[in-house]
């Protein structure tokens, strides 16, 4: 044989399959059939039928099963992104003249696909308050709830059983974002005795935990809603890199220590913040004071949360103020996301982000703190040193 084809027709396999910590990693677009018989009896709903890169490959469907047992469902889907497996939910769902049920305090970016769903189908978006299960009442058109816990930004933590109940009593599919949660602080399939249909989930953050990868993970426990999630799947063409996934497995062995520490760290910083005089607010589940605090109670047993801290600027404070905060901020980086070891800071104007009234909240500049795995003493000096750029104590006076 030439060894220019030599070259490229090499078996491909080991000589000896050995036993690893570390799985093997599969990178695949082409997959190769034995005959034709297996290339014509292929089917793209079978998972173990391989037979193309975007179909999965054994290193996309470990870590699937993987994100499926740590939710507590049965099946699960991967997507490039935690935006992009909100997105496959929505237009698998959602059709001409649908209804949907969100809040105001969810994922912002879920909100302006569903918008755009509006514009395009007609779709019809109602806002429900998730700490008052009664403002969720659906037509016969509605197809899809959207929770989130805790909220995006303001961590209000909702009704979770109160709004599964109307859920359920209606017949309509029930979304949970539970990237707060990371299928460690609750369970999404056993939330003191209620169950959603579906839970999304940004691995980019706590499961992935180095903040260089992009991932979102579907979780379900019926067969049936899961066939027709893939269905959109394949059709959307969505496609994760063995490398990434590979990443992500890696990261999994620590989530439960990183998840914990970082928990306790942010308990840490509220405890602390709650005594600064520049914050009318201090927004964190396990405060008393932020509302949805006994939601949290009886859906998070473990006392678990993830390491999320947002205050509430004083009304004295103007929007170049709260810039300069940030900008004065060292070990606290400048950035979206959250969940690595970097510790993040991000702030926001939330008469730009929400068109109703946010009532319970003592203000309109909010600065969200995303917890790293550095030193709790070492992140509240880091604010306590920002805050004195402000001359804070003057103007309190």
């Amino acid at each position: 044989m030439d060894k220019h084809t030599q070259l490229i027709h090499d078996p491909r396999l080991a000589p000896i399959q050995i036993n690893s910590l570390q799985p093997p990693v599969y990178r695949a677009s082409t997959i190769i059939f034995d005959n034709t018989q297996a290339l014509f009896q292929r089917h793209w709903s079978d998972r173990y039928d391989y037979s193309y890169g975007t179909h999965g490959t054994p290193t996309t469907y470990l870590l699937a099963d993987q994100m499926a047992r740590l939710e507590g469902g049965n099946h699960a889907l991967l997507a490039p992104s935690g935006l992009a497996a909100i997105v496959l939910v929505n237009t698998a769902l959602l059709g001409q003249g649908d209804e949907v049920w969100v809040t105001e305090n969810m994922y912002s970016p879920n909100l302006e696909h569903l918008r755009e769903l509006q514009k395009r189908y007609g779709v019809v978006i109602k806002i429900y308050d998730p700490l008052d299960a009664k403002s969720f009442q659906p037509t016969p058109a509605c197809k899809l709830i959207w929770l989130e816990a805790a909220g995006s930004v303001t961590l209000e933590f909702p009704d979770l059983q109160g709004l599964i109940k109307i859920a359920k009593e209606h017949h309509v599919c029930i979304a949970l974002d539970s990237t707060w949660g990371a299928g460690l602080a609750y369970s999404p399939f056993d939330l003191d005795g209620a169950s959603v249909d579906i839970c999304v989930h940004a691995l980019t953050k706590y499961p992935s935990g180095g903040g260089d990868v992009l991932m979102g993970s579907i979780v379900t426990q019926d067969e049936a809603l899961h066939k027709q999630l893939l269905r959109m799947h394949a059709l959307l063409g969505f496609s994760i890199s063995g490398d990434d996934c590979a990443r992500v497995y890696r990261s999994l062995p620590t989530l439960a220590l990183r998840y914990a520490t970082q928990s306790k760290s942010a308990i840490e910083l509220l405890a602390h913040l709650k005594h600064e005089p520049a914050f009318a607010q201090v927004l964190h589940p396990a405060n008393p004071d932020t509302l949805g605090h006994h939601f949290w109670q009886q859906n998070c047993p473990t006392g678990l949360s993830a390491g999320l801290v947002s205050v509430v600027f004083d009304e004295r404070y103007a929007w170049a103020d709260v810039c300069r905060f940030c900008d004065a901020l060292k070990i606290f980086k400048l950035g979206f996301s959250w969940g690595s070891a970097t510790s993040l800071v991000m702030l926001y104007d939330l008469t730009k982000m929400r068109t109703l009234p946010s009532l319970h909240l003592q203000g309109r500049y909010v600065v969200r703190f995303c917890v790293g795995l550095e030193a709790p003493k070492d992140l509240i000096d880091d604010i306590k040193t920002a805050l004195g750029s402000l001359n804070y104590d003057e103007k309190s006076k």
